[in-house]
């Protein structure tokens, strides 16, 4: 496992949400400090906000392609389309291993429910029946492997 997927699972088990643990383990790689990629990241946790949508993991590495590839002209197609291309390529690597992208599916939930803001607390049952940290680690690989093009 590399340093900056290693650093994801460790940000995960230290209480951080999915998107904040992929996203602070590679934003120094864009200059930006760790506290605040927390901040940036810290309401798309939980499929954002907890509502169980997008996988958090999922959505804060799309926010990396976008500090390489994203847009900073309204009107630049072309930076756009590579953006949504390398994220549909993170997204394709990320299913490799997962089903889908939508955290209430990856966690076996149904419509709605276990959307309470309040997040669990981390214990040992907490790891045993959630498998984020696996989604934090299989996101976190695409990143590499897609967005640094390593293993």
């Amino acid at each position: 496992m590399s340093e900056r997927t290693q650093r994801a699972v460790e940000l995960f088990k230290s209480g951080f949400n999915c998107s904040q643990s992929v996203f602070a383990a590679f934003a120094g790689e864009f200059g930006m400090d760790e506290e605040t990629a927390l901040r940036v990241s810290a309401g798309l946790g939980g499929g954002v906000g907890r509502a169980r949508e997008v996988c958090g993991a999922v959505s804060g590495a799309a926010m990396l392609v976008g500090f390489k590839h994203g847009a900073v002209s309204g009107d630049d197609a072309e930076a756009k389309q590579k953006c949504y291309e390398v994220v549909q390529q993170i997204i394709a690597e990320f299913k490799k291993n997962n089903p889908s992208i939508v955290c209430r599916e990856l966690l076996a939930l149904g419509e709605g429910e276990n959307t309470n803001p309040a997040p669990e607390a981390r214990t040992e049952s907490y790891y045993k029946k959630r498998p984020c940290v696996q989604l934090v680690e299989d996101a976190a690989r695409a990143v590499e492997k897609v967005l640094f093009k390593e293993n």
